[in-house]
This record gives structure tokens, C-alpha cells and sequence, in this order.
């Protein structure tokens, strides 16, 4: 039975380093062998696709008209303005608020450069995150026009209307317009309205009818980026990149760039509710419509290694003379689950625990509320580690209980072992004997642990996903909890408590066994070099209290603190 209960430890363990790796690995690599390490500037894509569309969605390159319902792929194929449209000149236009500094285009009054104030770039900590942004480098623009005819899209020039473009001490909202000529018998004027202190961005697309027939033109609102990773991610762990959708039908769904490339995206076509987003570790962007205004979803490949995911919106038909508006809002941001939460219903999900959503939620909060009292996430990590060892006591002395009761008989399973190691049936016979005179039960100390596993893995995913934890100090030399420790001091604690924590678990009867124990905690704290720091002080954290749970709990039963050294002989 010790057997059995060792074999049931190896699979908790084996399973949670699967689990781990497999999120480690689940991007790392792949992309980056599968699509250039490069994307391709938009303004050089080639016209036509495999979907059988005549041109990009990121550059429009045919004046034919193309309706949504006859081809999803290319109805993103807008039309050129028509020569009579009046000339603009294009220009870049910056407006700086407390949170951005962006930069819109008046081709199309895309945006095209979205720099977060608040957040600091993880390689240069003089310069400010940039979340969007269109350069040789790198692709990641929001996008908005007209299909359905030749009529404005984000490839026609626009006008800025003058305006104020610094938000003023004083001032609640800032707002930028951008006015199209008249293409195909159609207008489009574009306010953009960014508040005070908000991460989302009201845009306004009012519709005119200038023509002499009625229209029916279909708003599209997308999101383009390369399939690259984002600058400073850990290339020993890695998270999701790329894009994401929720409707009420399917939920949450992630999508990976290599499934658009490959046409295996499988979302509702057709939806009355949720949103679309581009998702990477700690932020995210997302087109958001109101509830009961009809959308269709869609992916797709714009160019190489240039993807979009986007909505349609129909706006019915446009009598001569008259005008249209609709509104939309982009999020561009930090993901912050509890503002996102206020923003628009389960956008929270693009912080994506997996299928431990149910438990990392409550996690979350707590760790919030602890925030809120303490000021400090570091010690926040360490209070909540705690409560969950206070909420896990009575499970955890059971399970300690049974390792100190196997302590006690292990010298007597030791020797009988050898007296009958060529004899396994009576000795597995002997062994029970053993176990039921002293009322030992070898798999006690197993079940509670894992029943807690979850817990920990979940909280595990709370500190990786925790945009909270980027450049948030602890004490001392800890300045970012999202970065490795830079003088490895607390993975060295870490694998110390590892190793203390060996020597007073009941030692393996198996010599093999035995070994494997020691070396296991050795294998596992390595990885815990290249963590975040935040995640190594949840883990020291949990071993120490377990120490010292352990060692209470041994004082009690009358079993005294005995150190299981290594042989390694």
C-alpha cells in the first residue's frame, strides 16, 4: 500500500508539471516557426486571397462592390473613394490624455498608436507600454468603415476637424473627428471621445446619405496585428497571443493565428450580443456593441502573417437625404479585471484562467480585498497564502497525521522489507498486518492534498494573469513582481524549504524511490529561477507555512522532528 500511496503522489506531481508545461509550451515556438518573425508592412500586401476575395481587408485595392452576404472573407473588401471625392491631405494626429497618447490616421481615422501612461515598457523602463502601434516592426492598428458598395473605409482620406488634442487639468473627455468626402453617394464622419481615467474609447460613426438612391451599407469594426509575439514576453514561459471572441452562444473562445491560416475557426457567424479581441499577457483590446444590435463575427488572414477579427454591423437601408449613427466603443488597455468587469458584461475573460475560471475568480477578489488593506501585492500574496492555509488546516493535519503515523512504522517496514525482499506476496501480506495493528492508513495523507491542488494551481494562474503584478515592489531588492528575482534569493529560499520539507516526509522504503524524492524538489526549483518573482513567493510562501504546519503537528502526536537525509549510495 506505501507503494500505491507513492505511486498516487508521482501522478499528482507528474500531472501538475504536464499541466504547467503544457501551458508554458502551448504557443512558445510554434508561432514563431510557422509565420515570419517579421510582418509585412500593409502597404506592400499583393491583391487577392485565398477566399476568392479581390483584395485585402487591410488594403483595399478594388472599387468593385461586395456585399457581406454573398462572402464573409471578402466583404471586408471596401471600395476606393470615387474620383470626384474631394482631396485630403493625410496627416498623423496625436492627442495625449492622463492614460494615452495616441495617434490616429486620417486615412480612414484609423488608430494606429495607443501608448499607456500608466504602464512602463518591460525592456526600457524609460519609455511608456505600446499597446497599438503600425511600424516596420510590428502591426497591431483598430480599424473601422463602410461596406457593402464603394463607399469609406479605413483607406479613405479623411479630414481632422480642428480641435483641442491635450486633455486639460479640468476637462472630462477629450474628442477627435475625422470627416470622409463623399464616396459613393455616402459620408462617414468619425468622433472618436476618449474620458478621464477610462480605457475605453466612444466612437461615433454617423452615416449621410448625400446620394440620389437608397443604401444599405454594413459598418465593420476590426482589429488587425502580425501573428509576431509581443516584444518582452519570457521565452520560458509563455501565454496567449492573438485573437478571442464571446458570444452568449459559445462563450469565451481563443483563436489561434495558425487556425485562421489554416481556415479551422469555428465561432457563430451571427450574433446579438459579445465582442471580438486581440489578446496578449496583461492587455488587451476589444471592438464592444451594445446588447441587441445584430453583428456578424469574423476572422481572417489579411495579408502574410497579418491577421484581422472584426464585426459587421447592418445599418438597414439609408434613404437619400438622410443619415444614420451608430456607436461602438473600443477598449484598449490593461487587464484589470475588476474595471473590466464594469466595462461591458464577461469582457473580464480575456484574462484567461482556463478551466480554472471558477476557483481563480473568488481567488482574485480576495487577493484584491487584501490589496486594498495591505498596499502592497507582495504581502497580499503572502496574507492570502496564508488564509487559504488557515481554510485548508483541518485537511492538511489529517494529512500530516498519516505521514507522522508512517514515520513512526517506517522503521519496522524498513526492516521487514529487507528480512523479505524475496518474498513479495508475503510481504505486501506483512505490510498490511503492519498497517492494521497500528492503525495506519498509507493513503491518508493523500486525498487532502489533492483536494487543495486545484486551489494552488488556480492561484497559481491568478499571479501569472495579474496585470497587478507588473512592476509592483515587495521589499528591498524585489522592485517587479512580474519579473525573476534578480539576485535568485528567493529561489534559493525556495528550493531550501523544497529540500526541508523532503527531509521531514517519511523516507520511501523503495532506495529508488527514495532518491527520486530528493531529486524531484532539486528538478522542480530550477524552473522557479526563471519565474516571476511574485509566483516564487506564493511557492516559498506555501512551503514554509507547511513546514511549520508539519512540524506543529508531529510536536503534538509525539512524533519528534526527525531529518530523512539522502543516501545516495
Amino acid at each position: 500500500m506505501n507503494d500505491i500511496r507513492r505511486t498516487i503522489l508521482w501522478v499528482i506531481f507528474g500531472f501538475s508539471m504536464v499541466l504547467l508545461w503544457d501551458k508554458w509550451q502551448l504557443h512558445n515556438g510554434k508561432q514563431a516557426t510557422f509565420f515570419p518573425t517579421a510582418p509585412v508592412a500593409t502597404a506592400q500586401a499583393p491583391a487577392g486571397a485565398a477566399s476568392g476575395a479581390t483584395g485585402s481587408a487591410s488594403v483595399p485595392v478594388s472599387s468593385v462592390p461586395v456585399t457581406a452576404a454573398a462572402q464573409p472573407g471578402a466583404a471586408l473588401v471596401p471600395g476606393q473613394p470615387s474620383p470626384a471625392a474631394a482631396p485630403a491631405t493625410r496627416e498623423r494626429v496625436e492627442v495625449k490624455t492622463d492614460l494615452y497618447r495616441l495617434i490616429f490616421d486620417s486615412e480612414g481615422g484609423s488608430l494606429t498608436h495607443a501608448e499607456l501612461l500608466q504602464h512602463v515598457d518591460m525592456d526600457d523602463k524609460n519609455r511608456n507600454f505600446l499597446l497599438l502601434d503600425e511600424s516596420a516592426q510590428r502591426v497591431y492598428v483598430a480599424q473601422t468603415g463602410l461596406i457593402g458598395g464603394a463607399f469609406p473605409t479605413h483607406k479613405t482620406l479623411m479630414t481632422a476637424v480642428p480641435g483641442p488634442r491635450e486633455l486639460k487639468d479640468g476637462q472630462d473627455e477629450i474628442s477627435i473627428r475625422f470627416e470622409s468626402p463623399e464616396v459613393g453617394g455616402l459620408k462617414l464622419a468619425k468622433t472618436w471621445t476618449i474620458k478621464r481615467g477610462a480605457y475605453d474609447i466612444a466612437v461615433k460613426h454617423e452615416v449621410v446619405n448625400a446620394g440620389s438612391a437608397a443604401v444599405s451599407p454594413q459598418l465593420y469594426l476590426q482589429l488587425v496585428r502580425d501573428g509576431n509575439k509581443p516584444p518582452g514576453e519570457s521565452s520560458f514561459y509563455s501565454t496567449f497571443t492573438g485573437p478571442a471572441v464571446f458570444t452568449e452562444a459559445k462563450k469565451y473562445q481563443k483563436i489561434e493565428f495558425k487556425d485562421i491560416e489554416n481556415g479551422k475557426v469555428d465561432i457563430p457567424r451571427d450574433s446579438t450580443n459579445g465582442y471580438v479581441a486581440m489578446v496578449q499577457h496583461y492587455f488587451a483590446s476589444a471592438w464592444l456593441l451594445a446588447d441587441g444590435v445584430q453583428r456578424e463575427l469574423f476572422t481572417r488572414k489579411v495579408d502574410t502573417n497579418l491577421y484581422s477579427v472584426g464585426m459587421l454591423a447592418p445599418l438597414g437601408s439609408i434613404e437619400p437625404g438622410a443619415s444614420k449613427t451608430i456607436d461602438a466603443r473600443l477598449f484598449a488597455g490593461p487587464q484589470v479585471e475588476t474595471m473590466m468587469e464594469k466595462l461591458y458584461p464577461n469582457l473580464e475573460l480575456v484574462k484567461d484562467y482556463g478551466w480554472l475560471t471558477i476557483l481563480s475568480k473568488p481567488l482574485y477578489w480576495l487577493l484584491d480585498q487584501l490589496h486594498k488593506l495591505l498596499n502592497n501585492w507582495g504581502w497580499s500574496i503572502v496574507a492570502l497564502v496564508l488564509l487559504l492555509k488557515i481554510a485548508f488546516y483541518w485537511l492538511n493535519a489529517k494529512a500530516y497525521a498519516s505521514m507522522a503515523k508512517m514515520k513512526s512504522v517506517n522503521p519496522k517496514i524498513m526492516e521487514m522489507r529487507e528480512r523479505l525482499k524475496d518474498k513479495p506476496q508475503q510481504m505486501q501480506q506483512e505490510m498490511m498486518r503492519i498497517y492494521r495493528e497500528e492503525k495506519v492508513n498509507p493513503m491518508g495523507g493523500c486525498f487532502p492534498i489533492m483536494i487543495q491542488i486545484p486551489v494552488f494551481i488556480a492561484l497559481y494562474w491568478v499571479l501569472l494573469s495579474s496585470v497587478e503584478m507588473r512592476n509592483a515592489p515587495w521589499i528591498g531588492w524585489i522592485h517587479d513582481l512580474s519579473t525573476p528575482d534578480p539576485y535568485f534569493i528567493l529561489p534559493l529560499l525556495m528550493t531550501l524549504s523544497s529540500l526541508l520539507q523532503t527531509a521531514l516526509n517519511p523516507a520511501p522504503p523503495d532506495p529508488m524511490q527514495a532518491k527520486m524524492m530528493w531529486f524531484m524538489p532539486l528538478i522542480f526549483s530550477v524552473m522557479f529561477f526563471f519565474f516571476p518573482a511574485g509566483l516564487v513567493l506564493y511557492w516559498l510562501t506555501n512551503n514554509i507555512l507547511s513546514i511549520a504546519q508539519q512540524w506543529i503537528i508531529n510536536t503534538r502526536m509525539g512524533v519528534p522532528p526527525q531529518f530523512n537525509l539522502p543516501s545516495f549510495k
